[in-house]
């Protein structure tokens, strides 16, 4: 029979034999470039969801390698992969059963930006916008066929499309997506005087932004992550890195 003592350190042992292996693994974690919710053109900027889970990853002894693919092919891959990490991903009904999600980190809320007056619904949203832009593989645009927007009113961006340009130039009406990636202020002069002048239309949907895994995913690594994401949220980390990204 093992003494206390004894059983103390074989405790600690076997603990940190577990911390050393867990170190010595690396993740897979598909970015998408979304900011300020995530970002992939800095290594120190990572965006706020990005910064959050990358520390949560080391947190929890594993060394995160990073990639960015089109958003609908990082979903696709992830899902049918083994043990791959993906953000920033909307729980939403159609993505419930692909994924293994692993602890909510920030939520999201969505609204329309235009440059006229803003509307109050789905409804007015329907009835006044001839053209909508939409990312391509995003919630927005899995909101907007749910809540029956014809499929010739969504305009799905491409990659190097930006909204608010096409805004400007008159090729879409309205720019529906998540409020902080609409009031962040932009890089660009031109981009950033025409932003200046969005209009931001009331809240209109709100869910939660997941730190999600393979659909096949290790059980010790998904309670080691969700323990790592509470913790960080719950000692104002997350707090921080957003007000590090919106304070202007």
């Amino acid at each position: 029979m093992i003494g206390k003592p004894l059983r103390g350190v074989v405790v600690c042992a076997l603990t940190s034999l577990m911390l050393s292996a867990a170190s010595g693994r690396s993740l897979e974690l598909f970015v998408a470039d979304a900011p300020p919710v995530t970002m992939i053109a800095s290594d120190k900027e990572r965006g706020i969801v990005g910064d959050l889970v990358v520390l949560a990853i080391e947190k929890a002894g594993y060394a995160p390698r990073i990639h960015n693919l089109p958003w609908m092919r990082s979903q696709l891959q992830v899902s049918a992969g083994i043990d791959q990490l993906i953000i920033p991903l909307s729980r939403t009904p159609e993505r419930e059963e692909k994924f293994t999600w692993i602890a909510p980190v920030m939520p999201m809320e969505r609204a329309f930006f235009s440059l006229d007056t803003p509307v109050a619904s789905f409804q007015e949203a329907k009835t006044r916008y001839r053209a909508i832009a939409v990312g391509a593989g995003t919630a927005q645009l899995e909101i907007l066929k749910q809540q029956g927007f014809d499929d010739k009113q969504i305009h799905i961006l491409k990659l190097g499309d930006s909204p608010v340009r096409m805004l400007q130039l008159g090729r879409v009406d309205a720019w529906f997506t998540g409020v902080p990636e609409g009031q962040y202020a932009w890089p660009n002069r031109e981009v950033r005087a025409v932003a200046e002048k969005l209009k931001m239309s009331r809240v209109l949907h709100s869910v939660d932004l997941y730190l999600a895994c393979s659909l096949d995913c290790d059980a010790d690594v998904v309670k080691r992550l969700r323990s790592s994401v509470q913790a960080l949220k719950q000692d104002g980390t997350l707090k921080k890195i957003s007000k590090s990204y919106m304070k202007n």
